[in-house]
């Protein structure tokens, strides 16, 4: 390349330093907007006004069953034990 050539301006897209700098931003507006459609499409559900009731019945009927257990767990832990010197 000559000096001449070399002084000569180009266009500002024919600079591939300039699309590396525009890319970044660029995609992130595209994410942001994808971002935004899909928040907007499928909103957050609404939690029910007796959550806490309900999350109560849900642990007594686990205690409930824990208790109609217990008798194997109590046979278990006792075959488990040592017996007692007198």
């Amino acid at each position: 390349m000559t000096n001449d050539e070399m002084t000569e301006a180009q266009p500002w897209w024919k600079h591939g330093f300039v699309w590396m700098i525009l890319g970044g931003p660029a995609a992130v507006i595209v994410a942001g907007i994808a971002t935004l459609i899909i928040a907007v499409r499928t909103p957050d559900p609404v939690i029910e006004a007796d959550y806490y009731r309900r999350g109560m019945e849900i642990n007594k009927t686990l205690a409930a069953k824990d208790k109609a257990n217990l008798p194997a767990l109590q046979g278990r832990n006792h075959a488990a034990t040592p017996v007692a010197q007198p």
